[in-house]
């Protein structure tokens, strides 16, 4: 069977995924001699996952926000490795926020101090970074997102203006429309599925 291209990063991991793996660091740290039926491991752990409240939750939602920054910008560098297509120059780029910005600045800077470290892990810093952060010293991430929100909005509708681009048909819907293609196939996956290759054995 033909494998893909190892230099293609990862899959992104999601909130619940993010909170198996914990659970299944946690149990071998405390069972190290306990075998674990993963399938069944992780079918405890998703009915863990759904009683717990969105506060519990939170935590592992900005893992997952983390992990998304950083594949995102690993396929990028993976696409201009291949020498993918290229989007219309002129197009304007949805802006970051606040969180995805200051991702974006610590990034390369646990890449350059850690070498070797996975994408998640990589997530998992930047997530426990932001949240040791204080609202004032998130405040400048958070601000300059809003003013790049403002920018984008505006370069939209210039955009739209000069007749380049196609609510319908554009560039930004095909994106936008494979995006939700891949969230919704994401989403239908089993637990076990979505892990099975990111949790450590």
């Amino acid at each position: 069977i033909a494998k893909g291209d190892p230099k293609k990063p990862k899959g992104k991991l999601s909130a619940c995924a993010f909170f198996v793996q914990t659970c299944r660091k946690e149990h071998k740290k405390k069972n190290p001699e306990v075998p674990v039926n993963f399938a069944e491991f992780s079918k405890k752990c998703s009915l863990r996952w759904e009683a717990k409240s969105g506060k519990e939750k939170s935590k592992f939602d900005e893992m997952e926000k983390a992990d998304k920054v950083c594949y995102d910008r690993e396929m990028k560098d993976y696409g201009l490795a291949k020498g993918g297509k290229k989007k219309d120059p002129n197009a304007p780029t949805r802006p970051p926020s606040g969180f995805c910005l200051f991702c974006s600045e610590f990034h390369p800077k646990i890449k350059s101090t850690n070498p070797g470290i996975s994408i998640g892990d990589v997530a998992k810093k930047l997530s426990e970074m932001w949240s040791n952060l204080s609202g004032s010293e998130k405040q400048p991430y958070i601000t300059k997102a809003a003013q790049l929100r403002e920018k984008y909005e505006k370069d939209v509708a210039d955009y739209k203006s000069k007749g380049k681009f196609d609510g319908a048909k554009g560039p930004t819907e095909v994106a936008r429309k494979k995006v939700e293609e891949e969230d919704e196939y994401i989403n239908d996956r089993k637990i076990n599925e979505e892990t099975k290759n990111r949790v450590d054995a």
